[in-house]
């Protein structure tokens, strides 16, 4: 039973090591803290057997005050989305996005929808009622991904020591594609920082 119990501890310390925390500082080329950001990593291994691909926050884009909420979703991929119309008017919500074109007319209040994203990449959404109204939701094949906030900082929790590749979108960014390079996981805490060259946007 001693013996048992070793193993296992050594087990649990062996993983816990083999894993760490990384918190990316998201820059633009003035040095101003970028929100809204996603970061991703992708580990050069993989991702490990049985790592569930599930995120913190709900899988909901609500329209509330005649805009969406929240501006970016980071979703797994194969999710399934929720659009409830919070407000007293109707929306007509749509995407001409590549990796998933949808359509969802007209709905009121207490009213809600849902959309299977099952294909990685950015999807902007819009809203043919009120043009103002622009969020976009993340499409992600990596467990290893996390928004930025205000400060433009986002933690990336237990990700594989070893090497990897560190990816960065954001709706403004100039490249059609996300930013990466290349990153080394220690497998402890660590901190790092990327700049994105970003257009010009109010949103932010």
């Amino acid at each position: 039973m001693r013996t048992t119990m070793l193993a296992l501890a050594a087990l649990f310390i062996a993983t816990s090591a083999s894993a760490g925390d990384v918190t990316v500082d998201v820059r633009d080329t003035a040095g101003k803290p970028v929100p809204n950001a996603v970061v991703m990593i992708r580990p050069a291994g993989g991702v490990p057997a049985g790592k569930p691909m599930k995120v913190s926050w709900p899988m909901v884009m609500a329209q509330q005050n005649i805009q969406f909420a929240p501006y970016v979703l980071i979703v797994p991929l194969g999710s399934s989305v929720s659009f409830p119309n919070k407000d007293k008017v109707r929306h007509h919500v749509y995407s001409f996005s590549a990796p998933k074109k949808f359509e969802l007319k007209l709905y009121g209040k207490d009213e809600s929808r849902s959309i299977v994203f099952d294909k990685p990449g950015a999807v902007s959404l819009g809203c043919n009622i009120h043009d103002t109204m622009i969020a976009f939701i993340y499409v992600t094949e990596t467990p290893y991904a996390m928004k930025s906030g205000a400060d433009g900082a986002a933690t990336v929790q237990d990700v594989p020591a070893g090497g990897g590749q560190l990816m960065v979108w954001h709706p403004d960014l100039k490249a059609k594609v996300p930013v990466g390079r290349a990153l080394a996981v220690a497998g402890a805490t660590q901190r790092t920082s990327i700049v994105l060259d970003l257009r010009p946007s109010l949103a932010r």
